[in-house]
């Protein structure tokens, strides 16, 4: 039996679910972290400090886009019954989007900055309202036993997949011609040039391309929950009626609304984190595409290794102590890796700047430490996202899950834009990307610190006024 008290779905039918995860994860890894938004900041836009206060500027506006839409969406999803026409949609215009970054060039004339902060925006609405119906689907398809497991097995799947498309891309665009290795070839595939930034702007059609494959199983073969007797508009009228309702009744779900709380503090740390690692790493080592692809690459792997092993002691411990763990490591992380810079460690304690080896890439002393910290923080990282989804199929109401996870995606948006902002404006007051990064262990701590308070265990309907 599943968490919603219905028949679980066939290991085929939940299998399938988690490579929605795996179609998915691709885009925000090779395009948001590794590649494609750190080549917009120091290239396209040109100024590292200003690149990533842009970046932070829009993850502010999707964050209050979605802060409005998000639970009312989840309601509707509850009353209407089907989740996967909103996958299909949502996913088919993160494709097209993501295909027209292939456009994006440094002065170009075809698309401008403003025009492709627009088009990222849009972008980043779709993937979040394709992940709440995704993640939506977790406590009905999925044995009770199996939560914390399966969903640790979808971010293995994201990280796997994310870990794939990079090594192809470095060995076809972006090592090509280096001369490096002799398994690599000397010249690029499909005849990608490299002086016009292709091997960047590439990444945006291959998530396109991958994102539609993958999630083709989900809409096959993974059961969705029966569509409901109401028409649309009805179902629209009624699931924003319940889900005003619910935010009247928090105090009955007082359990719950503290876990969503704590959420939108740790979360926006967490996303933070992953969203500007590899633009604090391009900006503070100089580091080019391939440098970048080798450091996703196996912070890639160090993630997959994490949320399979994490999903395992999650149905062990109990989501909410994993989650626990998982956010007090990447707190202590992130502060240990802000603080490195090329010749120092420790906001002061001087390094050498002398190469320690002839590999042509993380040379000195300091790109190493950075480099291995940051797998370590992969590893918790993507732990502590795949027990929050779990403890929020556990603790959710039978038969309200969708809403609650429309809830649950708000939490992650209503403040989606503080991490953004914080690191933003901490960069322009300071001009410094050192303490912008680091001002994301404050999200951390304060998220960390609610969700001692939180119980895991399933909550209940709320009884009807009358």
């Amino acid at each position: 039996m599943s968490l919603a008290g219905t028949p679980a779905a066939s290991p085929v039918g939940y299998y399938s679910w988690t490579l929605g995860q795996a179609a998915r994860d691709p885009y925000y890894i090779i395009v948001v972290i590794y590649i494609f938004y750190p080549y917009f900041s120091t290239t396209v836009v040109g100024d590292p400090v200003r690149g990533q206060a842009l970046i932070g500027y829009l993850g502010a506006v999707g964050g209050v886009l979605l802060a409005l839409s998000a639970p009312i969406l989840g309601a509707i999803a509850d009353k209407h019954g089907r989740r996967k026409p909103w996958i299909a949609w949502t996913v088919c215009i993160m494709a097209v989007g993501s295909a027209c970054l292939w456009f994006v060039e440094p002065n170009s004339s075809v698309v401008s900055i403003h025009q492709t902060l627009l088009l990222l925006l849009v972008i980043i609405v779709a993937f979040s309202i394709s992940e709440l119906f995704h993640n939506a689907m977790l406590s009905t398809i999925a044995p009770a036993n199996r939560v914390g497991e399966i969903s640790g097995i979808a971010f293995a799947l994201g990280s796997w997949a994310g870990l794939f498309l990079m090594l192809f891309i470095l060995i076809a665009f972006a090592l090509p011609g280096t001369g490096i290795w002799s398994f690599v070839p000397e010249h690029t595939l499909f005849g990608i040039d490299q002086s016009t930034h292709e091997h960047n702007r590439i990444v945006g059609p291959i998530a396109a391309a991958w994102m539609l494959v993958f999630t083709l199983p989900v809409l096959l073969f993974t059961p969705d929950v029966a569509a409901g007797n109401l028409s649309i508009p009805n179902a629209v009228r009624e699931g924003i009626a319940d889900a005003m309702a619910t935010i009247r009744q928090l105090k009955h779900y007082s359990n719950i609304a503290l876990f969503l709380l704590s959420r939108m503090f740790f979360f926006d740390g967490m996303v933070g984190v992953m969203t500007f690692v590899g633009i604090y790493a391009a900006g503070t080592f100089s580091w080019d595409t391939a440098t970048l692809l080798i450091f996703g690459l196996c912070s890639s792997g160090s993630a997959m290794f994490g949320a399979y092993v994490g999903g395992r002691i999650d149905d062990w411990l109990g989501s909410a102590r994993t989650l626990k763990v998982a956010i007090t490591m990447v707190t202590l992380i992130i502060l240990f890796l802000a603080s490195i810079q090329p010749d120092s460690i420790l906001y002061g304690i001087p390094l050498s700047t002398d190469k320690v080896w002839d590999f042509p890439y993380f040379q000195t002393r300091a790109e190493l430490i950075f480099f291995c910290t940051n797998q370590v923080s992969a590893m918790f990282f993507i732990t502590g996202l795949s027990s929050s989804r779990s403890l929020m199929a556990r603790i959710s109401p039978p038969g309200m899950s969708a809403q609650f996870f429309g809830l649950y995606a708000l939490s992650g948006t209503v403040t989606a834009f503080l991490a953004p902002l914080i690191v933003a404006s901490f960069t322009d007051w300071f001009d410094s990307q050192q303490i912008g990064f680091a001002s994301l262990s404050l999200l951390l701590l304060i998220g960390g610190l609610l969700l001692t308070r939180v119980v895991e265990q399933q909550g209940t309907v709320a009884p009807q006024s009358t």
